[in-house]
């Protein structure tokens, strides 16, 4: 029987294009010195084709690695900052109202009063944020509109320039010369007006900022905030009042300052420290001015 050494036979085509054909290693399969019999098979293992690395144009073009990362990253932005202001609202309401109702509550220890103060205050504070929260997005929301009307204005005028001027934006990114070229035309024949509107601006044109969603979220934050401590203040009996608010206060600052340092990456120990010590020295105050206020019959 003849035999051949394993580096005679080739790997037979796999027939996939280059840029997707599998990596194909075999063994020199039975046989001494590292020789095998004419018609013996080696078992193949098949490996897939490794990822392109970061930055890199995918088969299908550039469209992918930027802008599904930039939708992606977009999105989850916007997802914490809501979030963030959802637990900034919730705390303003705790500490607004709780300062509010335990300065009243020493002045006087009248139920009706401290349900008065602090549903006065609770429906001041969520309108003032709902309404500040309103005209901060619709201004920014304008902002956006008018930042596309001129981009969607250049691009019709100046395609060229505007061609360029994402390339250098990609190679700003990591993207050779070339890579990013490619990426610019591939994108801009895709959508150009968003393609610009993603890497140039960091706006989604899909999902501009919604004015009424803003002060829908912080009117519910600031009321949410705020019914802890009004409640804190006139459930309990005469005597325990004050106590229960300030240890029930303390302890839903502890809990924002802990969710805000977490959405914003910062050190836990001191968010907490900072909006404990801020929340108890603002009862401190109003309480110590609510005493001096009722000691003199004003």
């Amino acid at each position: 029987m003849r035999i051949r050494a394993a580096t005679d036979s080739p790997v037979p085509d796999s027939g996939f294009p280059p840029a997707r054909r599998h990596s194909v290693s075999c063994g020199t399969g039975p046989g001494r010195s590292g020789i095998r019999p004419r018609f013996w098979h080696p078992p193949c293992v098949t490996q897939p084709p490794a990822k392109p690395p970061a930055n890199q144009p995918s088969e299908n073009g550039a469209q992918y690695d930027v802008q599904h990362d930039e939708a992606h990253n977009g999105a989850l932005g916007s997802r914490l900052n809501w979030l963030r202001a959802a637990v900034l609202g919730a705390n303003d309401g705790i500490v607004s109202t709780a300062g509010l109702v335990v300065g009243v509550a020493g002045a006087t220890d009248e139920r009706a009063a401290l349900l008065t103060a602090g549903l006065a205050g609770l429906l001041a504070g969520s309108l003032s944020m709902a309404a500040g929260e309103y005209v901060s997005v619709s201004t920014q929301r304008d902002s956006e509109k008018a930042a596309l009307a001129l981009e969607r204005r250049e691009l019709r005028e100046q395609p060229a320039a505007e061609l360029e001027e994402l390339t250098e934006l990609l190679q700003e990114r990591g993207l050779s010369r070339d890579v990013a070229m490619e990426a610019a035309q591939q994108l801009t024949e895709r959508d150009a007006l968003r393609a610009h509107a993603r890497v140039e601006l960091g706006i989604d044109p899909d999902a501009l900022t919604n004015p009424w969603h803003a002060a829908g979220a912080s009117f519910l934050a600031f009321t949410v905030g705020a019914l802890l401590p009004l409640l804190a203040i006139v459930l309990p009996s005469a005597g325990w009042r004050v106590p229960v608010t300030v240890v029930s206060v303390l302890a839903a600052l502890v809990c924002t300052g802990w969710g805000s340092a977490r959405l914003g990456s910062a050190r836990v120990g001191r968010a907490v420290v900072r909006n404990v010590v801020g929340g108890g020295l603002a009862m401190g105050v109003t309480y110590a001015v609510g005493v001096l206020l009722g000691a003199t019959g004003v």
